[in-house]
């Protein structure tokens, strides 16, 4: 299974910012399925705690509303440095065998305006979101999702 991970430190008052994928072998009858891996909920506290003045930037393209909303829950979504961490070894050690890779990527700053958080993404017939807390192995309590789309994904046969 490949690692990559690729470490940043953040200023002392950002205490989370890394987004984790994984790749699945095999998941409903696709291969190699991506997974973005994503914290579902949080506290209104926690996002008040921020200072998105210093953290949101432009919008993310010329046509797009530079609506932070969707930016700072792009941000809300990532994860902190030990909680990636406590993840990455519950699905190496659950599973390895199922898995070609898992990546970790700092967020960069300043965050663009008027991004889509994986969280607003709706459910379909090929997009679909995996809820860890339904799978009884999984006990670390950090709220943890998954979001897939089998369209990008090649058929098993």
């Amino acid at each position: 299974m490949e690692l990559n991970i690729i470490e940043h430190d953040f200023s002392p008052d950002i205490d989370r910012g890394f987004s984790l994928s994984m790749v699945i072998k095999s998941f409903k009858g696709r291969r190699n399925v991506e997974v973005h891996l994503f914290r579902p909920e949080w506290t209104a506290e926690e996002q008040e705690n921020y200072r998105w003045e210093l953290m949101l930037g432009g919008p993310v393209a010329p046509n797009v509303p530079p609506d932070p909303v969707g930016s700072k829950q792009v941000f809300m979504e990532s994860f902190g440095p030990g909680e990636r961490d406590a993840i990455i070894e519950f699905l190496k050690k659950t599973y390895e065998d199922k898995l070609v890779a898992i990546y970790s990527a700092p967020l960069s700053f300043p965050i663009p305006l008027g991004l889509v958080p994986l969280s607003s993404v709706p459910e379909g017939k090929d997009i679909g979101i995996i809820r860890f807390e339904k799978i009884p192995s999984y006990d670390l309590g950090i709220p943890l999702h998954g979001l897939y789309d089998l369209s990008q994904h090649e058929p098993m046969a």
